[in-house]
């Protein structure tokens, strides 16, 4: 194994309990799969300000680090790497969610991300999140 990716991800809830999902598009890894927004974290940034530059990035909405409340990870063997998923809950941002960087998006209710194709590292996290909204 060469090295640990870590990833900040968020679960954006709205005032009717359900979470914000994206699509990923053709061309990418995981083509089609529906993920939570965010991405990498990158050398000298924190998990919080990688996740706000993300979702500005993905989304175009603008979101405080004292409105992403740490709620759980996931760890994942990738490749030669290991991917560690850090998930964020955050009910207040500023913005319409945009698909920037998916080919779309979907509010869906905790349950229901059961039925939808995740990628490995995300699979878990429905559970936890029933549990968290």
């Amino acid at each position: 194994m060469t090295g640990v990716v870590t990833v900040a991800a968020v679960a954006l809830v709205d005032d009717e309990g359900r979470v914000l999902v994206q699509q990923r598009p053709p061309g990418k890894p995981m083509a089609d799969l529906w993920e939570f927004p965010g991405g990498k974290v990158e050398a000298g940034e924190t998990p919080e300000s990688a996740l706000i530059r993300e979702l500005r990035e993905e989304l175009a909405i603008e979101v405080t680090g004292a409105c992403l409340a740490p709620a759980t990870f996931a760890s994942h063997p990738l490749g030669d790497k290991h991917l560690v998923l850090l998930l964020y809950v955050c009910r207040k941002w500023r913005g319409t969610p945009q698909p920037l960087a998916a080919s779309a998006l979907r509010w869906v209710r905790p349950i229901g991300l059961h039925a939808l194709e995740m990628p490995p590292a995300d699979k878990p996290l429905p559970a936890l999140l029933e549990a968290l909204i």
